[in-house]
């Protein structure tokens, strides 16, 4: 058996427990240390992650940014791999980062290429590559961006590695949309706080380049079926987005009568994965 690294791994969660055992096994060997920080799970979530060895550390539902920098800060060693439950360190990966850490890095960040399996196959092209910074000197490093897709952000130089980051993205087309939708609010609410405003040009154009991106440029055509709902499923998640980013501009219009209130709804946590 090979030694442990001086690595923490860290995780945010949510009702993982289908995706989380997959995603600590393939790191088992590698870190000396795994942070779990759990937003209320109501599944068996937490007690996976005790049952590996996890440290677990459960925190209300805080952003997707301020929730990894909680997992960040609960880490102890000088290095930390930033995953998402549904991703897993192909071997490939885990030997490069053995490889890396092995040594003296002279970078204080590493790139990884995510690969996606989705609806029965891996996606090599509408989605791949995709270079995702995760591997960090932990006092280097802190999570920034707008919700829902923060970003690592690292002082110093970064390098890439070779070997997958496997991704298993979705459970079905029902959960992609679902979870594009819900996304596309947060974008939306994310945006207005910046003080953004939707133009028509974003309506009626931003979705149809989004789908161009990913249709022609990343050539998702090539992944067959999966492709093509792939690129429709990010022309809806644009047009969604700066629609919410619009009804909201029309409800706060100077001279509008106010919305109706909504009758309450027993909302679960957002999931805690930043994943598409």
């Amino acid at each position: 058996m090979n030694p442990r690294l001086p690595l923490s791994v860290s995780l945010v969660t949510f009702n993982e427990e289908a995706n989380l055992p997959r995603c600590l096994e393939s790191v088992r060997e590698l870190a000396a240390d795994i942070v779990v920080v759990d937003s209320g799970s109501t599944d068996r979530t937490a007690a996976l992650a005790h049952q590996a060895g996890a440290v677990v550390v459960t925190q209300p539902w805080q952003g997707f940014a301020r929730q990894k920098n909680v997992a960040l800060e609960h880490c102890a060693q000088p290095w930390v791999l930033c995953l998402d439950a549904d991703e897993a360190a192909s071997p490939e990966l885990a030997a490069a980062i053995r490889r890396v850490l092995g040594g003296e890095p002279a970078a204080n960040g590493f790139w990884l290429n995510r690969r996606s399996f989705y609806l029965g196959d891996w996606i090599w092209h509408a989605w791949y590559p995709e270079w995702c910074l995760r591997l960090v000197r932990r006092n280097a490093a802190r999570w920034t961006g707008t919700e829902p897709h923060p970003h690592l952000s690292v002082t110093g130089a970064t390098e890439r590695l070779r070997g997958d980051l496997l991704h298993y993205s979705y459970a079905n087309l029902q959960a992609h949309l679902e979870r594009t939708l819900r996304y596309a609010r947060t974008s939306a609410d994310s945006m207005e706080r910046a003080g953004r405003q939707c133009r028509w040009y974003h309506l009626a154009i931003s979705p149809w380049l989004a789908l161009a991106k990913r249709l022609i440029l990343k050539q998702g055509f090539r992944d067959g079926r999966r492709g093509w709902i792939i690129a429709y499923a990010t022309f809806f998640s644009v047009l969604a987005k700066y629609a919410f980013l619009a009804e909201k501009q029309i409800q706060t219009r100077p001279g509008q009568p106010p919305p109706p209130l909504a009758p309450p709804e027993n909302l679960p946590a957002p999931p805690a994965s930043t994943t598409r």
